[in-house]
This record gives structure tokens, sequence and C-alpha cells, in this order.
């Protein structure tokens, strides 16, 4: 937890809606990992910050093993990566040298600063997989959830520094890059992180 909170808060926090709009966009529910108590209170919005970006490659099948299911692939700056395909794939028997394999990557980070009564500091994950079914083009694609909850400890202006208390009981201290989103927070607050990171792959033949 304290890495997530290292690594998603500090950054997140101090965003500027931000981020590469792609055409395909990721569905993304917003809500606070609470309680029976805290689901019923009423919750207070204090300001929502999201970025997306997206990467798109390309590769060339360049050799293809059914039997070991090694399969070589060209990528767009000529280098060959080898690698070998899990069982959970369907359909490799379709796959042809030439074929290109399309990989799109997509990361959404949001944050959103509530005020809830008896808020609690929680985590939860969720993963969802799809795969093509037997007979059907090649394809797959997962997606990735976590969702983490702090609880805003103590708010310091001058020194434009906040404390969030995790999951885990720790009290970590954090720097704010934009000082305006301290003063829109107030001790008690909610903090809730959502990083959703999905990844689609398809077969052009």
């Amino acid at each position: 937890m304290k890495r997530i909170l290292g690594a998603v808060v500090v950054a997140s926090l101090t965003l500027t809606a931000c981020g590469k709009n792609t055409e395909t966009a990721i569905e993304q529910e917003q809500a606070a990992v609470a309680t029976t108590e805290q689901e019923q209170s009423q919750i207070t919005e204090k300001f929502s910050i999201s970025a997306t970006q997206s990467i798109t490659a390309h590769s060339t099948v360049e050799a293809i093993n059914l039997e070991t299911r090694r399969i070589n692939l060209r990528n767009e700056d000529g280098t060959l990566t080898s690698t070998i395909v899990s069982e959970d794939a369907h359909n490799l028997d379709q796959v042809k040298i030439g074929d290109v394999v399309v990989v799109e990557y997509i990361e959404n980070l949001s944050i959103d600063v509530v005020s809830v009564e008896n808020a609690e500091a929680l985590v939860a994950e969720a993963s969802v997989v799809a795969r093509a079914e037997k007979g059907e083009a090649p394809g797959m694609a997962k997606i990735d959830t976590i969702v983490a909850t702090a609880i805003v400890e103590e708010i310091n202006l001058e020194a434009n520094t906040f404390k969030l208390k995790d999951a885990e009981g720790d009290i970590n201290e954090y720097e704010a890059r934009n000082p305006e989103n301290l003063r829109k927070a107030a001790v008690g607050d909610m903090v809730i992180i959502t990083l959703t990171r999905a990844v689609a792959i398809t077969v052009e033949q």
C-alpha cells in the first residue's frame, strides 16, 4: 500500500487533467471502498483528477512453432522478440508467418477527494480477462483495476505538505506540487485512487 501511495498518490494529487484521449474508451466506475455505514452516509465530492495515456505497438510474425508454442515477432524498430504463448491463448494454429500482432495498452489514473462520514482506508483489486473462443479470430483483452483509499490526517499549507493514513494504518507525509489542491481538501477527507490498466491483443491477417 505504501508503494501504491508513494508512486500513485503523490503524482496524482498534483496532476492537472491531462493525458492522451484515445478512441478506445475504458468504462470505469469511481466509487469509495467503504463499509455499509459509509455507503449509507452522505458523500460530498471535493475535487476529481483524471489522466489517460495509451500505447499501440505493431509486430510482424517471423516464425511460429505450434508444438512448443514459441513465436518470434519483428517489432517496429526492427528488433526481434521471442516468446512462449500460454495454453490459455486459443487459436494459435490460426496465426501465420507475416501476420501482424497489434498490442494496445491503455492506462487510466484518477483521484477523487470526498467528504464522507466514518471514512476508512481500504484497498481492493479486480481483474477481467476475455479471450477469443475456439474458431474465432485470435485475440484477448485484460483489464486490471486497483482502488485504494486513504484518509487525510494533516494538511500543512505553509509547508505545502499533507499526511495520509493508508489501509495498514501507516501515516505518511507527501509534498503537493499544486498548493491549490490542498486548499480544497480537509482533515478527515477520503482520497480515492483508481488505477486501471487495460491491454488488448489482436492479430491482423
